[in-house]
């Protein structure tokens, strides 16, 4: 079990002090602060957090984020906001991804021409593996 500490001054020493909705108060002997235990809420593995980030640093929008993962896109803007991630802008560049079994990923790399002026970057999905390609823009020529 968890020890409970005083959100104030770090103190663990404690009384209980009634109950709000359900909620177990405490005040603290040290402070005289009083607090209810919040709810943890739904704990996220810190791998999914680095995924999310890392994926949002190579240029994969929010949403996309969302699909790939299973995560809210609201989570990944509240993590890139919590750690000051900038993602850079490069705008001859735009990446496209994909995400494959090991053997399609075997077949990727086999093909000569999937990878001409292009680079990649691969990252482990689980089971599956993420390949995330640029390609530079085609200019049109007027």
């Amino acid at each position: 079990m968890k020890q409970i500490s005083c959100p104030k001054c770090e103190s663990q020493e404690l009384i209980k002090s009634g109950v709000i909705k359900g909620r177990q108060r405490f005040r603290c002997k040290s402070c005289q602060y009083s607090f209810t235990v919040l709810k943890e809420g739904k704990n996220i593995d810190p791998y999914y957090v680095i995924k999310a980030l890392q994926l949002h640093i190579e240029g994969v929008t929010f949403r996309e984020i969302e699909r790939i993962l299973g995560i809210s896109h609201v989570s990944v803007m509240n993590w890139v906001k919590k750690y000051g991630i900038k993602a850079p802008e490069n705008y001859e560049y735009r990446p496209t991804y994909k995400v494959l079994t090991h053997k399609e990923l075997l077949a990727f790399f086999a093909d000569k021409e999937s990878l001409k002026s292009a680079g990649c970057m691969i990252t482990e999905l689980g089971d599956k593996f993420m390949l995330i390609k640029w390609e530079r823009f085609r200019k049109n020529s007027l």
